[in-house]
């Protein structure tokens, strides 16, 4: 299963929905490729909404991180939000849950950047 990824404009805010498995090969490489590509327009304020992903392994969560450290690098933030119960766990477990900023909403994640 390829990982679909669609964004669109919120308030200023880029929405990256994901849908299917952030694994290792094709599917967390266009993951990758696409937030660069979004981070090179100037786009520094980033939302994944998770709500679909239905898989992450380890090279999924080196994606995470590494758009994490980008985005941070270019003055912007990556935060995550509508995290299914497996995805909440992988993050909780590998202490990355302190990391990102984790919205149950996507309206939370949203408004997060304004205050």
């Amino acid at each position: 299963m390829t990982l679909r990824i669609t964004n669109r404009e919120v308030d200023g805010v880029t929405v990256v929905t994901l849908d299917g498995r952030i694994v290792l090969g094709e599917e967390s490489g266009a993951l990758r490729e696409h937030v660069k590509g979004l981070l090179g327009q100037g786009k520094k304020q980033i939302i994944l909404n998770a709500d679909k992903v239905t898989m992450i392994d380890s090279a999924g969560l080196g994606i995470l991180v590494s758009m994490y450290s980008s985005a941070k690098a270019q003055g912007g933030s990556v935060r995550l939000c509508r995290l299914g119960t497996k995805f909440r766990e992988v993050l909780q477990i590998t202490k990355l849950l302190t990391i990102f900023d984790v919205y149950n909403t996507e309206a939370e994640a949203v408004r997060s950047f304004s205050n």
